[in-house]
């Protein structure tokens, strides 16, 4: 395997590449995380199993598209490919600051400034993508309130039924989303949609995002995700909303938005996720 990535990097950067240091990383999926360095250029490998590869081929999509349409530093993605057994991809390394951050401000004037680009008119995405592992699906919709419903909870809620998991019944759940957001008027905007700590950090305090998992959506669904289990900082929020004010109607949108990260967890790690999945059903059909 590290013979192919070690090939596959030379070839990409038309340099004689070959590791000589390897540090595994910590990760909480069963992805497994490398920084390789021959001592003078440095990268991260992410390595899945061979069927993973277009899951891997999608977050670089994903990384193009917001180094293209944002002010975040992004890091590039050099190569990928796979072996009889393995799948892989490689990044730039991203030597980021020791925490605490301090450029919070930044953070949120430049996702605000990602967000107030309106280019596309449909909600969706050219590829389906992944949120972690999950496969997300992204067929384009004109409507907003059709596509989170259908696309987001009705496709979280159908991976459920599948293990023998249901809250109530999908259709109920379903509608109940669509009636809520009926009348909310959303332009299209890029998203990270996976907008959390884990993907975010600073590269010599300039913003730096990762991990996405893009399409083009109400640009709540990036602030509901950040807010969920460990909110920024008040000086991110602050900045946001001075580039780019949020509806006080928002508060009420959070948590349907909120939803579709906990079902993805209660699909993916099940446990507690899965009875914080229930309680917040309960709580959207009340």
């Amino acid at each position: 395997m590290w013979k192919a990535i070690n090939e596959h990097i030379s070839q990409a950067t038309n340099t004689d590449f070959k590791h000589t240091q390897k540090r595994q990383l910590q990760s909480t999926t069963t992805d497994k995380y490398f920084h390789i360095s021959n001592g003078t250029q440095s990268y991260f490998v992410k390595i899945a199993l061979k069927s993973e590869l277009e899951r891997l081929e999608s977050e670089s999509r994903g990384l193009q598209m917001l180094a293209n349409n944002s002010y975040f530093n992004v890091p590039t993605c050099i190569t990928s490919g796979a072996n009889i057994e393995f799948s892989f991809i490689v990044l730039t390394w991203l030597d980021l600051d020791e925490q605490p951050y301090c450029q919070w401000q930044k953070m949120g004037t430049q996702l605000a400034q990602m967000h107030q680009k309106h280019d596309q008119a449909m909600f969706g995405f050219d590829i389906d993508n992944h949120l972690a592992t999950t496969v997300q699906p992204n067929r384009w919709h004109k409507k907003w309130d059709v596509f989170f419903a259908e696309e987001r909870i009705g496709w979280q809620l159908q991976l459920l039924a599948e293990k023998g998991i249901k809250f109530a019944k999908p259709e109920h759940i379903i509608n109940e989303v669509k009636a809520q957001l009926h009348s909310h008027v959303v332009s299209p905007s890029l998203l990270h949609g996976d907008f959390w700590r884990g993907n975010l950090g600073f590269l010599k305090e300039v913003p730096t995002v990762f991990n996405p998992a893009c399409y083009y959506g109400d640009r709540e669904c990036d602030i509901a995700m950040s807010e969920l289990y460990a909110p920024l900082p008040d000086e991110f929020y602050v900045a946001y909303n001075k580039q780019y004010p949020l509806l006080p109607s928002y508060q009420k949108r959070k948590h349907i938005y909120q939803l579709y990260p906990i079902l993805n967890h209660a699909n993916i790690f099940a446990g507690h996720y899965l009875t914080e999945a229930k309680q917040h059903i309960d709580k959207l059909m009340q």
